[in-house]
C-alpha cells in the first residue's frame, strides 16, 4: 500500500472513529465543558476538518487501479443506488432519531413509509451507497472511503439505539417495538409516494451529475 493511500485510511479511520468518540462516550463531557452550542460548534468544526481530509487524502490517491467489474458491477449499482435514495428521502420526515420537537410522540406513533422497512432508513441509505462502490471494485480509494462510510452508518445506526434508549427511554423502546434494525426488503414499495418521488428524482439527478463531478457516467447514464 502506497503512502497516500495509508494517509486515506488514517483519514476515514480518524473521521469514523472522531463521529463515534464525540457522539457517544465523549458526547457528555465535552457537553459539561464546553455547553450545548460549543459541543455542537467543536462537534461540527472538527467533522469538517477531518472530512476534508478524507477529500484530500481521497484525490491524491490512485483514481482507477483495480481491474473493475465492468457492467455487471454498474448493474449492481445502479439496483443498489435507487433503493438507497428513497430510503433517504423517506427518512428526513417523521424521523424520530433526528431529535427535532415531537420525536417521543413521532416514536410511539405508527410506523409509516420507510419506516415500516428499518428504524434507520438514512443509515441504511448511506450503507447501499457504500455497497454500490464497492461493488464496482473501481480503485481501491474508493473501496477504503466506501468501506470506513459503509462502518459508520451500521455501527452507528447500533450505537444510535443505545444512546436514544438511554436519552428518550420508553418512547424509542417502543419504536424498537414495532419497528426493525434490519430492512424488511418485501416492504420497499410501502416507502410512500413521496420518498419513492423524491428518490427517484435523485436518482436520476445525482447520477448524471457523476459525469461531470467524478467524470465517469453512472446509473442509468451508463448506457444511455
Amino acid at each position: 500500500m502506497n503512502g497516500a493511500l495509508i494517509e486515506l485510511t488514517l483519514a476515514n479511520g480518524a473521521f469514523v472513529g472522531s463521529h463515534f468518540l464525540m457522539s457517544h462516550s465523549l458526547r457528555r463531557p465535552m457537553v459539561r465543558v464546553l455547553g450545548d452550542i460549543g459541543f455542537q460548534v467543536v462537534y461540527s468544526l472538527i467533522s469538517i476538518a477531518l472530512l476534508a481530509w478524507v477529500y484530500f487524502a481521497f484525490t491524491a490517491a490512485p483514481p482507477s487501479d483495480l481491474a473493475g467489474t465492468g457492467d455487471l458491477g454498474w448493474a449492481i449499482a445502479t439496483v443498489l443506488i435507487l433503493p438507497a435514495l428513497v430510503l433517504f428521502a423517506g427518512s428526513m420526515v417523521g424521523n424520530p432519531a433526528l431529535g427535532l420537537p415531537g420525536s417521543e410522540s413521532m416514536a410511539r406513533a405508527e410506523p409509516k413509509g420507510v419506516f415500516r422497512i428499518t428504524r434507520h432508513p438514512m443509515m441504511w441509505g448511506f450503507a447501499l451507497w457504500a455497497l454500490s462502490h464497492m461493488a464496482l471494485l473501481w480503485s481501491w480509494r474508493t473501496m477504503i472511503t466506501a468501506f470506513a462510510m459503509g462502518v459508520l452508518a451500521l455501527i452507528g445506526a447500533h450505537l444510535q439505539d443505545r444512546k436514544k434508549e438511554r436519552l428518550m427511554g420508553e418512547a424509542w423502546m417502543t419504536w424498537e417495538n414495532s419497528t426493525s434494525f434490519w430492512p424488511r426488503w418485501t416492504s420497499l414499495h410501502n416507502a410512500g409516494a413521496l420518498a419513492w418521488t423524491v428518490g427517484l428524482i435523485l436518482f436520476v439527478f445525482l447520477s448524471w451529475l457523476h459525469m461531470p463531478l467524478g467524470g465517469v457516467p453512472a446509473g442509468i447514464w451508463r448506457w444511455f
